[in-house]
């Protein structure tokens, strides 16, 4: 399968009048507010937990979405700071003893990344099982809803953004919830209720086509929460966004940081960079082909020119004092789901981050994070829908094992973590179907004598070695056997190395063996002997 170049215009990068079709802002523009309004509390909390300034998230956000958006291939997938690499970037910057230090590791793993992409790296995301990329999506949604409870309810100590199922704040996802409701808040209810019938409602009269939901719910939001201010129904100030307050053109560009190119000769640099690098690379992959699987309009993303845009992503970050980035499922499926059509929406949701931070700071600190946990709660609700449970159960024990275990794997570790279990099950199940579907076997009678007849596949790999020895050494003494070739374009080398010992030895059993078509080599078919038209 060839990769489409979805980068737009004749030279593959950006087509201007594809981007500003009134079809398509119409659509993107709508969306770049759903994805700020989910990306701003998602940037700041996870520098939080990452021991980085805030200011450094928002960064890391408006880089995401305008520098990694304009030249990624991807038309839907949103760039940004990752859940996943918090506990990588809180430990770098202790034992590197600096955050200039950090800066640097940053730099270099971007410089790494486009060096990934351009010996085509990105091509490994190929091998994800659909299974296990079906189960990572519909365990984010889960996590989406138990984590965003506690917001959407009162209050949750664990930052925003935490996917991991063992908290920062030594709770777990199961305690945060019931912590949560320990210290319910009726305002924050109220909002978190307000705002879902929005969401619900809304979309369903004509009129609420001209004015998103989401914006509204924070419209709405907002009103509450100074409605309820100084009463019983009072939100905490921990309840509503906290974006940094910056008061001049001079103090925001005394906010960057830069590296510190002197720590070039410290190995732990390095080998944080490394860390970084692959670590990311794998996120991005993993959220890339989670993204293309609920693209409604099923485009493929070029995995090499995003690992590329990726790099480009985080040496801007690390030269401006950003923290590491990656693709991130939770924007980008927050994108899907408002209906976004092009990568402007992305960047459209970098701008939006650079003008509330310039602009309107203290009018975005008035922002309920219960109605923005409304937004994710409705986003969870999608990704993890019954229906799709249904689906993956009418495709056979094959594939829904490997996407339960998956989801299991994710929501009770880490993103990482479960999507290596859920690719261990996903690789039994394939090689399992391998060896059974080595070759056809056919028993006729000829008088009192059996011909068993052996009819090997088109393709017959390594993986088929152990089935067929296990088949041939099985066969009734004093019977013919006829091993057929006819229909194989390729045998692997060890497969008939088995074959031929095997006649070699039936003697000894009194079993005639009979080769048919069955050539000393095979060569790898190449692309045009299978009649591949790129």
């Amino acid at each position: 399968m060839t990769q489409n170049n979805n980068g737009g215009g004749p030279n593959g990068f950006f087509d201007v009048k594809k981007y500003f079709l009134a079809k398509n802002l119409t659509k993107d523009l709508p969306s770049s507010i759903v994805v700020f309004l989910v990306a701003l509390p998602l940037c700041l909390g996870i520098a939080l937990a990452s021991g980085a300034p805030l200011f450094a998230g928002i960064v890391t956000g408006i880089i995401g979405g305008v520098v990694v958006g304009a030249v990624s291939g991807s038309q839907l997938s949103v760039a940004g700071p990752a859940a996943g690499l918090t506990v990588i970037v809180l430990n770098a910057i202790t034992g590197l003893g600096s955050y200039e230090a950090f800066l640097l590791a940053v730099l270099l793993a971007g410089i790494m990344q486009i060096l990934l992409g351009l010996v085509k790296a990105g091509t490994i995301a190929n091998y994800f099982p659909s299974a296990v990329i079906e189960g990572m999506l519909a365990a984010i949604g889960i996590i989406l809803i138990m984590k965003q409870f506690p917001h959407a309810v009162g209050y949750d100590a664990d930052y925003e953004g935490d996917e991991s199922f063992a908290q920062t704040d030594t709770h777990n996802t199961f305690s945060g919830i019931t912590g949560a409701l320990a210290k319910i808040n009726y305002g924050a209810v109220i909002i978190s209720l307000v705002s879902l019938a929005i969401l619900i409602y809304w979309p369903k009269f004509k009129k609420g086509a001209m004015v998103p939901a989401p914006l509204l719910v924070v419209v709405m939001g907002i009103i509450l929460g100074l409605v309820f201010g100084g009463g019983n129904l009072a939100l905490l100030d921990k309840q509503f966004v906290n974006i940094p307050l910056v008061k001049s053109a001079g103090e925001f560009f005394t906010l960057f940081k830069s590296p510190n190119f002197s720590a070039i000769t410290n190995k732990e640099v390095w080998i944080v960079a490394v860390t970084l690098a692959v670590v990311a690379s794998l996120e991005t992959l993993l959220s890339l082909e989670a993204v293309d699987k609920i693209d409604p309009i099923k485009r493929i993303s070029p995995t090499n020119r995003e690992l590329v845009a990726q790099g480009i992503g985080n040496i801007t970050s690390g030269l401006l004092g950003g923290l590491p980035m990656t693709a991130v499922i939770v924007r980008s499926s927050a994108n899907v789901n408002a209906g976004a059509r092009t990568k402007m929406s992305a960047i459209f949701h970098g701008v939006l981050l650079l003008v509330s931070l310039l602009l309107i700071p203290g009018v975005i600190n008035l922002i309920p994070l219960s109605c923005l946990a409304a937004i994710l709660l409705m986003t969870g609700y999608k990704l993890a829908r019954i229906s799709l449970f249904k689906h993956m159960w009418h495709k056979g024990l094959d594939q829904f094992i490997p996407f339960v275990v998956t989801i299991l794997a994710v929501v009770f570790t880490d993103l990482l973590k479960g999507v290596a279990i859920g690719m261990l099950i996903g690789v039994f199940y394939i090689l399992r179907t391998n060896l059974r579907n080595p070759y056809f076997y056919q028993i006729i009678k000829d008088g009192d004598k059996k011909v068993i007849h052996i009819k090997l596949a088109e393709e017959v790999s390594f993986l088929n070695k152990a089935a067929i020895q296990v088949t041939l050494t099985s066969l009734p003494k004093g019977s013919d056997v006829i091993i057929d070739g006819s229909n194989s374009r390729f045998i692997d080398q060890d497969v008939l190395e088995t074959i031929f010992n095997y006649k070699h030895n039936a003697y000894t059993k009194g079993i005639i063996v009979q080769l048919v078509d069955i050539k000393d080599k095979y060569d790898v078919p190449k692309l045009k002997e299978l009649n591949y038209k790129p």
